[in-house]
């Protein structure tokens, strides 16, 4: 009983400060970007707490309590994107002052309709994750406290819709930096305490098998560099995390909060693999899915259990603040604006973001009620951002001014890349080296050549064109 009175304690002082916060959200440009007045520390907490989700907890702890040591390098791979996203891409936002969202950045640089369709290519791949989140949400709440997974996940839901439709960013940032404190302060606990029940330190070491503790010994070079490079690929410069690139302070502060949560994500992902990693020590034939959520139950005291599960919450709700606010600003901006069916809002329409939010909040509950699979949306998800908006994107952000014909012929490329390669070789959810990973990846290499050869093939015609003429 002490557990769930502090897990719905912590629920409502999430969306007490959400209110709270969003009270005081009175213009369009507070809704949109909390004011770009951000220092390096509140980027590196709303950063790292959007990134990590079910996906990086829950999921991941399922994959090293099967594969060990092997998918901690794998996941290394978010890391260093991070890392390099801080050092080369952090200062180049300062030539992006002004825009709010990745459509806007695209549109600059090679059109109206490349912002219309990276608009879509975030809607999609946002929604995605968003239901995807609030379906391990009500997976949490069954697991612990046992009601049916539909009401976890209009609970969790419901919260994030209310302030983040009141409050726009800023509110999102506020829980967030919550949320960030709570599970930073809790997750390392549930391990040391399923330690601290193996033995200690020396004892879980030796426990643990040895293909556990070889990357190599587990998947062969091929498919640990496929994984790394997945995880190098699949979110980068999503909507929320290049949101998050535009509000520092200065972008100084920017590098370095970005910078922060890269080398944060480092520890966060060790510790999380180790968590899978004791689970098997001490419960070698439970479900997988359930490594984490095992150790919470079994090794956690009273009250400290209690906050390790509004700890999970306080991940996957952190996930899908920020996803839900950013799905509803590219929607507005980078889609109806464009299309003409909404005009250029002034502060007198921020009822319109408000709605516009709180009906996508709705739509993503209709959209997690519907799948039991939350692995599945988040790989499909990936698929329609990496393969045909990311290399453009990096080109934009770079300076490089191509034409719409560039832009879209290598769109077209990559996506037929991805679809040829899954056609070939179709998912499966037991495959760690699964074809839609490589699929991805395989779209990624013809979306880049293709982009290249088509930039230099057109700014070769229309320099002879201007010629002629």
């Amino acid at each position: 009983m002490t557990d769930i009175i502090i897990v719905f304690c912590y629920l409502l002082i999430t969306l007490v400060l959400g209110i709270w916060v969003g009270n005081k959200v009175g213009t369009k440009e507070d809704y949109q970007t909390g004011g770009r007045n951000y220092p390096a520390w509140i980027v590196f907490t709303t950063l790292s707490a959007s990134y990590i989700g079910g996906g990086f907890t829950i999921g991941f702890a399922e994959k090293t309590y099967l594969y060990g040591i092997a998918f901690i390098v794998a996941v290394w791979g978010f890391s260093l994107k991070e890392i390099l996203i801080g050092w080369f891409i952090a200062p180049r936002m300062q030539s992006f002052q002004n825009v709010l969202t990745v459509g806007d950045i695209m549109g600059r640089a090679y059109g109206k309709r490349a912002k219309i369709i990276t608009g879509v290519a975030s809607v999609l791949v946002c929604g995605g994750i968003i239901g995807a989140q609030l379906a391990a949400c009500g997976s949490i709440l069954h697991t612990f406290l046992g009601p049916p997974p539909a009401i976890g996940a209009l609970l969790a839901g419901g919260i994030v819709i209310i302030y983040a439709t009141l409050g726009g960013l800023k509110s999102v940032v506020a829980v967030d930096v919550l949320h960030f404190v709570v599970f930073t302060l809790v997750i390392p606990l549930v391990l040391f305490f399923g330690i601290q029940e193996i033995g200690g330190l020396s004892p879980f070491i030796q426990s643990l098998p040895e293909s556990h503790l070889n990357a190599l010994s587990t998947f062969d070079l091929k498919t640990l560099a496929v994984l790394f490079i997945s995880f190098f690929l699949g979110e980068t410069l999503i909507p929320p995390y290049m949101q998050r690139l535009l509000i520092g302070r200065t972008f100084r502060e920017t590098k370095r909060g970005t910078l922060w949560s890269g080398f944060y994500s480092i520890f966060f992902f060790l510790t999380i693999g180790c968590i899978g990693m004791v689970a098997l020590i001490l419960a070698p034939n439970i479900s997988p899915a359930f490594a984490l959520p095992y150790l919470i139950q079994t090794v956690m005291p009273i009250g400290l259990k209690g906050m390790a599960i509004a700890a999970l919450f306080a991940v996957i709700m952190s996930s899908v603040d920020s996803f839900l606010n950013s799905i509803s600003i590219t929607f507005s901006q980078d889609i109806l604006i464009p299309l003409g069916l909404i005009g250029k809002s002034k502060n007198k329409d921020l009822l319109l973001y408000r709605s516009i939010t709180l009906i996508i909040g709705v739509v993503a509950i209709i959209i997690s009620l519907s799948t039991s699979n939350s692995i599945d949306i988040l790989l499909y998800s990936y698929q329609f951002w990496t393969p045909f908006i990311l290399t453009p994107l990096i080109a934009a952000i770079f300076g490089v001014q191509s034409s719409d014909k560039t832009f879209l012929i290598s769109a077209v490329t990559g996506v037929a890349g991805v679809i040829i390669w899954n056609t070939i070789d179709p998912y499966h959810s037991t495959s760690i080296e699964d074809g839609a990973l490589v699929g991805t990846i395989f779209g990624v290499v013809l979306n880049g050549l293709t982009f290249i050869i088509c930039h230099r093939y057109f700014r070769t015609s229309e320099s002879k064109d201007h010629l002629l003429a």
